[in-house]
């Protein structure tokens, strides 16, 4: 039989499979290269996909587009003829 401690090391049960630690990363700074400095960004919705959506991030300051990020769902997909 095995010891408690074998399987345990304080609340981590190391027989079961890992957890997700994040489910996404949000980011609210980035460089801007029109700024030359690190800036807040907002996030705009570009499109809506089948299998997710894309968003890209803007520079507060000047529009700058930083860069982008695809948010992927499970959708039921419907087609409207």
């Amino acid at each position: 039989m095995k010891n408690k401690k074998d399987t345990q090391l304080g609340n981590v049960n190391y027989n079961s499979p890992p957890q997700e630690a994040f489910a996404q990363f949000e980011a609210s700074v980035l460089f801007c290269p029109r700024c030359r400095r690190a800036v807040p960004v907002r996030k705009r919705l570009l499109l809506i996909l089948p299998e997710g959506e894309k968003y890209e991030y803007l520079c507060t300051f000047c529009s700058e587009s930083l860069g982008s990020k695809m948010e992927f769902e499970e959708r039921d997909i419907k087609i409207l003829i």
